[in-house]
């Protein structure tokens, strides 16, 4: 790797900004001063050090986020704000994405990363990931309703939805429920209530398999995994 763009991902600025940090003479790989932004650099086996403080390299980030109202998940967008609008410029350089994504009007449980096999094995239907949402839905929620998402909703479209698990936490005019998929359809949560009647109000996630939402965290704040979180989501003991 170019020690401009090592030192560019790890939050040192610009590329223009670290051709500026490199001639100052302060930037060394194991105690010798380089000064040119094309030599290459094997972080995982030598020691780079900015003004004598040792570049700590991370090829990949995983952010847990809580995702607000109003912003969409993608990576840019020319009329709306995304979630990476959200992040702090120094975690904007490692250049993540959403891990598949939740509705504009959705909130909650949102993962970030640069790591394109985390994200495809967490996303991959093969998977069979659940998550779980939390939804107040217009109109009485039965148990002919979980009976129902249980062998599988027919959609508007004719496509059969996989088993759902179905809560009731609440009964009435505006119902409250807990909902866990597999599956990861456009809109499904809202499509599932549609198609026996009833209508989404709110849906918020609060869990991706085993990772719940951290409650400390507010509307649109977020923070790295934990190693202990990571291992779970790939199933490493």
């Amino acid at each position: 790797m170019r020690i401009d763009k090592l030192l560019a991902n790890m939050g040192y600025g610009s590329r223009k900004d670290v051709k500026k940090l490199l001639k100052t003479g302060s930037v060394r790989i194991d105690g010798e001063i380089v000064k040119d932004g094309k030599v290459h650099v094997n972080p995982d086996r030598q020691e780079v050090t900015v003004a004598g403080d040792v570049v700590e390299y991370k090829p990949f980030i995983y952010f847990m986020m809580n995702k607000p109202k109003g912003v969409i998940s993608a990576t840019e967008d020319g009329q709306h704000k995304t979630v990476i609008d959200l992040l702090q410029p120094d975690d904007v350089f490692y250049d993540p994405f959403p891990v598949g994504r939740l509705d504009k009007d959705t909130e909650g449980l949102l993962l970030l990363t640069n790591d394109g096999q985390f994200s495809h094995a967490l996303m991959s239907p093969k998977r069979h990931v659940e998550k779980t949402y939390l939804a107040e839905v217009e109109g009485e929620v039965t148990e002919a309703d979980v009976g129902c998402f249980h062998k599988g909703v027919e959609l508007e479209d004719g496509y059969v939805t996989k088993p759902a698990h179905l809560v009731i936490l609440e009964r009435g005019n505006l119902s409250k429920v807990a909902l866990t998929i597999t599956e990861g359809k456009y809109h499904q949560v809202k499509r599932m209530f549609a198609a026996v009647g009833k209508r989404v109000t709110a849906l918020e996630r609060i869990a991706i398999g085993p990772l719940k939402l951290d409650q400390q965290l507010k509307r649109g704040a977020y923070r790295e995994l934990t190693e202990a979180e990571y291992d779970q989501l790939i199933g490493r003991e």
